[in-house]
């Protein structure tokens, strides 16, 4: 059978101020056409389907549109939980979906059995098992004792983790078993692993207890489709481990990135191949670095990705110049009668300045809470270890306030 494996998709996302709708739209409408085209049995998007657990609604209704389109395709779809998914809003319409070839798996189920599932191929028949993993929380595998450590904290976690996989894939194999055939075995996950490299905008995780899950704790799957991390890359140089990466650039760090979705072939003997299919670029995007002197030519050249309806998001960093307090206003006059549009405005000496959007100042309704600790947190003058210890403390009261409101 043919898998196409996706995640981080985060529809309703804003972006500086900016919304994300026409572009996630468009890679819909993209991604259906090559799942016809390529022959898909089963599309698999791996965790943060949404960017927040309350996400618009609109971003909701491109969810719904994509379900009905992808159906009336012939293709399956799983979808997993991410950090970023609320277990309660993904879960709620599950039964309904399912009428529509939709299975949902918001969050670690009670039954263990829940989490498996048998993947059916064009004719029907068994042709694969998925060990369908979501974004694990803590409380979701783990009992809190009073008393232990940072590190007994994290290795607690990680064995965990590892005997919720392991469970998982020897009820998979006693299944596969009690089918009567050699079905390939594939695993998911949404969390980092060792050596992941990721990007601004992923956000920890595994807060005050887990940063990364060693590659040798995954079971024996055939084939490992990974979300969380942006980039799409394989985990440890191993071709049937893989993150997928999202489909847009989510931050100014992605915006050279090839963004990607994956084919992978699997039959009776096992993972047959992976073959990347490169996602058109739906929005231009760029960040820029130089002084005020030597930014005009490189706006121009940025400038020729754009169009009058369709300008170049830019983030500037200004080298030199920084120390000016009319920034905005100089960069304004560099960029008129230009298709771009600035959204950042950064100095090289690490004092970003607030995201900027025409002639106003970026709001506390455009950000994130961890974008305004960021913020925050840069225009103070901190020692390394001093940072490193506050990010620390406000991830983990993040990271309770969330688990509290799920």
């Amino acid at each position: 059978m043919r898998l196409l494996h996706t995640s981080d998709w985060h529809l309703g996302q804003h972006f500086m101020g900016k919304t994300r709708q026409a572009e996630h739209q468009a890679f819909c409408a993209w991604l259906i056409e090559q799942v016809r085209q390529q022959q898909v049995d089963l599309v698999l998007i791996a965790g943060d389907v949404f960017d927040t657990g309350s996400p618009p609604s609109y971003a909701r209704e491109q969810y719904n549109h994509f379900v009905v389109a992808l159906r009336d395709s012939g293709c399956q779809l799983v979808v997993l939980g991410g950090n970023h998914d609320s277990v309660a809003m993904l879960g709620e319409s599950r039964t309904l979906l399912a009428q529509l070839g939709t299975r949902v798996v918001p969050g670690v189920r009670e039954r263990l059995d829940e989490q498996l599932l048998v993947l059916a191929d064009a004719a029907g028949q068994p042709a694969a098992l998925l060990c369908a993993i979501p974004f694990i929380r803590p409380r979701d595998v783990l009992r809190s004792e009073a008393g232990q450590s940072a590190a007994d904290k994290q290795l607690s976690l990680q064995q965990a983790i590892h005997g919720h996989y392991q469970a998982l894939f020897e009820l998979a194999l006693a299944r596969r078993d009690e089918l009567g055939g050699d079905l390939p075995v594939i695993a998911s996950g949404h969390l980092t692993t060792v050596g992941a490299s990721a990007s601004e905008s992923v956000r920890e995780i595994y807060v005050g207890a887990l940063e990364a899950f060693p590659t040798s704790s995954f079971p024996a799957a055939d084939y490992i489709a990974l979300g969380h991390i942006h980039r799409p890359q394989k985990v440890g140089g191993l071709e049937h481990i893989r993150y997928s990466g999202s489909p847009i650039p989510l931050s100014f760090d992605e915006a050279r990135q090839q963004k990607e979705v994956l084919l992978v072939d699997v039959d009776a003997s096992g993972l047959r191949q992976v073959r990347a299919l490169p996602v058109p670029n739906f929005q231009p995007l760029q960040s820029l670095r130089g002084s005020l002197q030597s930014l005009p030519p490189i706006l121009a050249e940025a400038a020729r990705a754009g169009t009058p309806q369709r300008p170049v998001w830019l983030e500037v960093q200004v080298e030199g110049d920084d120390y000016l307090s009319d920034l905005q206003v100089r960069i304004a006059a560099l960029c008129e009668d230009l298709p771009v549009e600035v959204l950042r405005i950064r100095r090289a000496r690490g004092n970003a300045l607030a995201s900027w959007h025409g002639e106003q100042r970026e709001t506390l309704d455009e950000l994130d809470p961890e974008q305004v600790f960021d913020q925050r947190l840069a225009a103070e003058t901190l020692a390394p270890e001093q940072e490193q210890r506050l990010r620390g403390l406000y991830r983990q009261i993040a990271s309770e306030l969330r688990e509290g409101q799920d």
